[in-house]
């Protein structure tokens, strides 16, 4: 590469570099709120001795003459808070009785036994089940994925343990390529990947990360895509080459397995993460999931949550900064609407004044825009103009 070229990286990435330092310094160990239910990643063998020992509990109800119940963790979105202090959202220790004495939660009773017999199962043979799997384990019981999903939070909230020590993944829908070396246990096969050789798809990221190990980057930032088709973008362009990084997408609402994924490249890499998403509260939202944490999510929040994800763009402000022209840009829906008016409630919005500026902005134009609406100055204005000039300034929250 000609000495002009690298110097002009160097220029590019010097405030990346500049973040990178700071996040490498020592960090203080959060302190969990103690009203709150605190979850753990268990090896099988403890989540085994777990589900025994609710079991256990249960019975021994029946055998002295008791009401057999579980105890359910609320994952209401009344009983989720936000602390401040660690910048994370989190489930309070409020719990619900679930009977099999009761005409009103005897159901739900029945299926919480059976996700417990399910995963006794899968601990007991040491294999994984997608969530769909578990579903198709019992239809006529579950009748809606939607149960058996729910009752594999309750359970993995009421054992203590993130969900993905239950041996029950998500279908994980996440890519990633760039500057990144792993291995991967596949059974008894150990697999070398090598995400700098793959097509402009990525590499399919897996839902089981327990079994990634070894990792390895020379990358400067990572990058996390709201969308496939920016995704594709930055994959055709070679973007990761001429700026070292990882390129990540959930492709929309991030899954599970991305989530952590990400997590697991943060703890292991220290690199900065930017956030790329539409210019729209949804957008906003998705950002803050990987930021802060979701609500039905909240009681694996320290598994799931990047707090100094950086929001790159595309912010509201960044329309009229470089002319993105009204053609693309679209009305915002009453839906789009309300959802603004509600993210500036939240309380890690009102802590942070830079973004309540920017969804004010949204409001107040009534505009939205996606990413790809910046191909209308170019194709390539995403990967050679916007960018390159957003790392270069430092133009980031």
């Amino acid at each position: 590469m000609p000495k002009k070229r690298i110097s002009e990286i160097d220029r590019i990435l010097k405030k990346v570099r500049q973040l990178r330092k700071s996040l490498n310094k020592p960090v203080k160990k959060i302190k969990i709120p103690e009203d709150v239910i605190e979850v753990k990643s268990l090896p099988p063998e403890e989540v085994h001795k777990r589900v025994h020992q609710v079991l256990e509990d249960f019975f021994a109800k029946i055998l002295n003459g008791e009401e057999p119940y579980f105890s359910i963790p609320d994952r209401s979105p009344d009983n989720v808070i936000y602390d401040p202090k660690s910048d994370m959202v989190y489930l309070r220790k409020k719990y619900r009785k679930r009977s099999f004495l009761s005409a009103k939660s005897v159901r739900e009773a029945t299926i919480t036994a059976r996700i417990l017999s399910i995963i006794h199962e899968l601990l007991e043979a040491d294999i994984h089940a997608t969530k769909r799997e578990v579903f198709y384990n019992d239809v006529v019981l579950f009748q809606d994925q939607r149960e058996s999903d729910d009752a594999l939070e309750d359970v993995a909230a009421m054992l203590g343990v993130e969900r993905n020590s239950l041996h029950v993944v998500a279908a994980a829908k996440g890519a990633v390529i760039g500057k990144l070396r792993f291995k991967e246990r596949v059974g008894s096969d150990v697999h070398e990947i090598d995400c700098t050789r793959l097509g402009t798809g990525g590499w399919a990221i897996s839902p089981l990360v327990d079994r990634i190990f070894d990792i390895d980057s020379d990358a400067e930032f990572i990058l996390v895509v709201e969308k496939d088709a920016a995704f594709l973008r930055l994959a055709e362009d070679k973007f990761y080459e001429k700026f070292p990084c990882i390129i990540i997408t959930g492709k929309g609402q991030p899954d599970i397995g991305t989530r952590m994924f990400l997590k697991l490249l943060v703890k292991e890499l220290k690199l900065p993460v930017f956030a790329l998403v539409d210019s729209d509260p949804f957008g906003v939202h998705i950002m803050l999931v990987y930021a802060v944490g979701s609500k039905r999510m909240s009681y694996e929040t320290p598994f799931l949550t990047i707090p100094d994800i950086k929001w790159l763009g595309v912010r509201p402000s960044d329309l009229d900064r470089y002319k993105i022209p009204k053609t693309v840009r679209i009305p915002m829906s009453k839906k789009d609407i309300e959802r603004g008016k509600q993210l500036l409630k939240e309380e890690f919005i009102q802590r942070r004044p830079k973004y309540k500026a920017e969804i004010e902005l949204m409001l107040k134009m009534r505009e939205k825009a996606e990413i790809q609406a910046l191909a209308s100055k170019g194709f390539r204005y995403l990967t050679q103009e916007y960018l390159p000039e957003k790392l270069e300034t430092g133009d980031w929250i």
